[in-house]
């Protein structure tokens, strides 16, 4: 078997600067920032209630995932939720830090926006800053900078290294449905054959033969590459295009987006954001 090509470093924010798309005035957005002095903030509500409700699709490892064999009420169960992830160990300890508990809604890429707005306090799960969703929702300071890159059978590297490559009839790129892979392969696949399918088991498929290449986010890629041996990263190091991961905070809460940033700047730099990743990257991620 063919050599996996070397892995890229995905790379942490070295500084948590506050987007500017979550800074817009209310001139930007022709709406009135919120809240004002002496008005309360979502941050207030949640430590009155004493939960914080988070939303998640449990189905994009290794940032979030809902194990199958969990009862089906599992979210409601906060002792036994069956989550296991990157973004959900951070979550929980954004609760513990706040003194809470957790109310989880599972949700789906193509629900995320409407759960969220109808549901939670804050969204997790390897979830992408785009401009289209921030005309919507504030994002946190970012925890990684990712970018879009191949993943296909190891003796296929070669044949998918570039967008044009792929880009060809009867090549057979799978994505899940909803979310930003799909968005990306309909924009830069049109000529070639786009399989909708499951998230949960979606590199199966590959492994299988009924499918040629997903493109997904190169942290994604970097997990993948480690626990299916018949599978290879492509271009880790040169993505085909750049973005940030954060958390989903409601639109015009600067107090509770203030509150997140200076918790995510703390667990970056105690050490409480390696331990998380660890078991799931090992050394290949790095700051």
């Amino acid at each position: 078997m063919p050599v996996a090509p070397a892995r890229s470093r995905i790379v942490l924010a070295a500084s948590l600067t506050v987007l500017l798309v979550a800074g817009c005035s209310a001139r930007d957005t022709g709406e009135e920032p919120g809240p004002h002095l002496g008005e309360q903030s979502r941050l207030d509500e949640i430590l009155d209630r004493g939960t914080i409700n988070v939303c998640t699709t449990g189905d994009y490892r290794p940032f979030t995932y809902l194990d199958p064999d969990a009862d089906e009420n599992a979210y409601l169960d906060p002792e036994d939720d069956g989550l296991t992830g990157i973004d959900v160990d951070m979550a929980r300890d954004l609760a513990e830090e706040l003194e809470v508990g957790i109310e989880w809604t599972q949700t789906s890429w193509d629900d995320l926006m409407e759960d969220f707005l109808a549901s939670c306090d804050i969204a997790v799960g390897g979830i992408s800053v785009s401009t289209a969703r921030a005309r919507t929702v504030y994002f946190s300071a970012p925890l990684m900078e990712d970018g879009k890159t191949p993943i296909t059978r190891c003796e296929n590297v070669d044949d998918y290294r570039t967008i044009e490559q792929i880009n060809q009839p009867g090549v057979r790129s799978i994505v899940p449905s909803g979310g930003t892979n799909e968005i990306f392969a309909e924009e830069h696949y049109p000529d070639g054959e786009l399989i909708r399918h499951d998230n949960n088991t979606i590199f199966d498929e590959i492994v299988a033969g009924n499918a040629d290449v997903m493109t997904t986010d190169a942290s994604e890629v970097l997990w993948v590459a480690n626990e299916y041996e018949e599978l290879c990263a492509v271009n880790p190091g040169e993505p085909f295009d750049y973005f940030e991961k954060a958390f989903m905070l409601p639109r015009g809460d600067d107090v509770l987006k203030h509150y997140v940033d200076q918790w995510l700047n703390m667990a970056l730099n105690d050490g409480t954001y390696d331990r998380i990743t660890e078991p799931w990257f090992g050394d290949d991620l790095e700051r």
